[in-house]
């Protein structure tokens, strides 16, 4: 039967669990998005994330011993969400980095045109071209251009432009740039061949119009120019960062932004792995009930996605890139009010290691344990792809789509596939993780991870429509809710006594911190080289081969192993069990009761 008696001591754990992921979830799914908003690129994205997890791998076991070592676990757990909030709220105000729109200025017998050709094979987006072309047919842009000229043009300009002043060497600009100002009708801008062409109507230089004229023997006309037109879709199109991701780290906004993703991401680690030991100090005997308190933090995470996704794209309409001002205040409201209620938790850190270091490195004697750890770096790969990559995956096959409006609901659905990946996925399987891990136990719960991961990455990689991904993310309770159970879980059970916070931050650090920030970048350098969807399949192909490995390995262990290479802890009676054989390895864990 279930019990439905409520702890009251346990409400203040529970409400942690809600608002910090309820105050992260506006901001973390769509940092890389918007990372990519501010123009950089997918291997910088990439490259960013990699580090990221390092800060983690090296803050959690850190401030772990720090935690365990000097009783301090509740004051460094409300230090930390300080440091979590106020990092995120600051990147609101880092502006895009220097953009440039070069064009080719082609001058005709006929109409003059200046023509906007996307690099790298990239598509020019035709819904964009189209809102741009239907809505103001009777209307006009102007467009400025500085344009880099031979010496000879000058001729053109003088004879056939009749701009006098410049048959004169001695007027030509010392920069040989020609500066000239354009009207463009809108229903005079076509695209061609994945090319855009802007018809001139008229143009002007110094104030005198001019007729934009060349004779048919001067068709070598084409200088390149910059240019910037008083339409923000326009611009939107036509530029691009004028600096290579070999010169990305000259720019302030780079820096300012990777240093607070890096407060904010060991902000994030140490109050989910600290927080996590408190959690497990306070459960006591029955740590199988772990399940039933971080699933708040799954309501908190999908109810507040699905908001601020439908939020972004509400208070973006009519806007030319997404506006997430509305995300970064509901960050600092909700953890904000999570510190009021942490502040309340009735936690007291009773037991004491002597020696933290040596009591944690005794459990790397077990065989089982160095393959968990293992285990946790390969989940780490699978879920930095889906962290970092998904929503960017999803935004470009909206955008490959045919018909337009697309784009405008995005948002909208990333939040759609934000709250099913914790109500459909990791609330049941948070929920029923303590019955499911007495079942089966944590290894084959492990072996399960990995299936689920090659399953849900191939069935991305088939995607056409980024809709039918809904489905897909009710898989997330396997990949994510059973897997961070059995984690936590089984990191608290083989942690002697007083050493709760370091381990939680150590098995989170090789997760995260090795797992994840690899996975980030070797998933940022193949989706710049394969693309999203080859990339998926990569992956769960993988994900496949290293499931048949894993129940390889464990099978072996089983048979052929020695008896302590066999200790397994395959569910908490188990430890129990092991408790009582007296096996040096868990000599010192806590009882548990199954």
């Amino acid at each position: 039967m279930v019990n439905l008696e409520i702890n009251k001591k346990l409400l203040p754990m529970k409400a942690h669990y809600f608002l910090f992921n309820a105050g992260t979830a506006p901001v973390v799914p769509f940092m890389p998005t918007l990372v990519r908003q501010l123009g950089f690129s997918t291997v910088v994205v990439g490259t960013i994330y990699t580090v990221l997890p390092v800060v983690g791998m090296l803050v959690k076991p850190l401030f772990g011993i720090i935690a365990d070592r000097f009783q301090r676990q509740k004051l460094l757990f409300l230090i930390f969400q300080i440091l979590t909030a106020i990092p995120f709220f600051l990147i609101m105000f880092i502006p895009a980095i220097p953009q440039e729109s070069t064009v080719t200025f082609h001058c005709h017998e006929g109409a003059s045109n200046f023509r906007f050709c996307p690099e790298n094979g990239t598509s020019i987006d035709g819904c964009l071209v189209e809102s741009i072309t239907s809505n103001e047919n009777n209307a006009s842009m102007y467009c400025a251009l500085e344009c880099h000229t031979e010496p000879w043009m000058w001729d053109t300009v003088c004879n056939y432009w009749n701009v006098t002043r410049y048959c004169d060497e001695k007027n030509i600009p010392a920069d040989q740039l020609l500066r000239l100002t354009g009207v463009v009708p809108y229903n005079h801008i076509n695209e061609v061949e994945n090319c855009l062409y802007f018809i001139l109507h008229e143009g002007q230089i110094d104030g005198q119009r001019v007729p934009l004229y060349c004779p048919s023997n001067t068709t070598d006309f084409k200088p390149l120019c910059q240019v910037h037109c008083n339409n923000e879709q326009v611009m939107e199109t036509i530029s691009h960062s004028k600096i290579p991701d070999s010169k990305v780290t000259g720019l302030y906004q780079f820096w300012l932004l990777f240093l607070f993703l890096i407060i904010s991401w060991a902000g994030m680690a140490v109050v989910v792995s600290v927080g996590d030991a408190i959690c497990f100090e306070m459960l006591g005997d029955k740590p199988h009930l772990y399940g039933n308190q971080r699933l708040w933090g799954s309501i908190g995470w999908g109810t507040v996605s699905l908001f601020a996704g439908f939020l972004v794209d509400t208070l973006s309409e009519g806007k030319m890139t997404k506006d997430y001002t509305i995300v970064f205040y509901m960050t600092i409201v909700l953890i904000g009010l999570d510190m009021l209620c942490s502040s309340k938790l009735q936690h007291t850190q009773n037991r004491l290691s002597t020696n933290i270091l040596k009591d944690v490195g005794q459990i790397f004697a077990s065989f089982r344990i160095v393959v968990f750890f293992f285990w946790c770096v390969l989940i780490g790969f699978g879920t930095a792809l889906i962290w970092n990559f998904l929503f960017w995956h999803l935004e470009d096959l909206a955008s490959e789509m045919e018909g337009c409006g697309h784009s405008t609901w995005i948002k909208t659905l990333e939040g759609i596939i934000m709250s099913i990946q914790t109500f459909g996925g990791e609330l049941p399987f948070f929920f029923l993780s303590g019955w499911i891990l007495k079942k089966i136990g944590h290894i084959h719960a492990m072996s399960l991870v990995l299936l689920g991961f090659g399953v849900r990455f191939l069935l991305y990689s088939f995607l056409t429509d980024p809709w039918w991904v809904i489905p897909i993310e009710f898989m997330n309770g396997i990949t994510f809710g059973l897997f961070y159970a059995t984690m936590a879980s089984y990191a608290s059970i083989v942690a002697p006594p007083g050493t709760e916070a370091t381990m939680q931050g150590l098995v989170g650090a090789v997760f995260e911190g090795v797992g994840v920030s690899l996975g980030s970048l070797l998933a940022g350098n193949l989706f710049h080289r394969i693309g999203g969807s080859a990339t998926f399949r990569a992956f769960g192909i993988a994900a496949l081969v290293l499931f048949v490995v894993h129940v390889s390995v464990q099978a072996l262990t089983d048979r052929f192993g020695s008896k302590e290479t066999r200790v397994g802890y395959a569910a908490p009676k188990e430890a129990m069990e092991n408790l009582e054989d007296d096996q040096p390895i868990v000599r010192g864990s806590r009882s548990l009761q199954s």
